[in-house]
């Protein structure tokens, strides 16, 4: 599967609204797009990406627009099952050293 690389994420008032009501900031849903460790596709060409701001793990489903380019659907904390997945994701990079 390619790597997600989020240069830019777009806001609107909507996307803005919604995310208050998951209690994320714009600040943490920015630094855990840079800090994406693990992505699956989702419905109507969506993607799920779970990323990591500080200790807060994040899921973010975005829509891409161009290149470097997604459109934030929404943001909250990770699931039980995606903070496994990204646990093992974790652990398959600090086995390779």
């Amino acid at each position: 599967m390619t790597r997600i690389v989020i240069k830019e994420l777009v806001f609107d008032s909507w996307n803005r609204n919604h995310i208050q009501k998951h209690n994320v900031t714009i600040e943490e849903i920015v630094k855990a797009g840079h800090n994406i460790i693990y992505h699956k596709q989702s419905y109507q060409q969506r993607y799920v990406a779970i990323g990591r701001c500080g200790p807060r793990l994040l899921s973010l489903v975005i829509k891409r627009v161009s290149v470097g380019k997604y459109y934030l659907i929404t943001a909250r904390d990770a699931s039980k099952k995606e903070r496994k997945k990204v646990y093992e994701k974790e652990q398959e990079n600090y086995s390779c050293f």
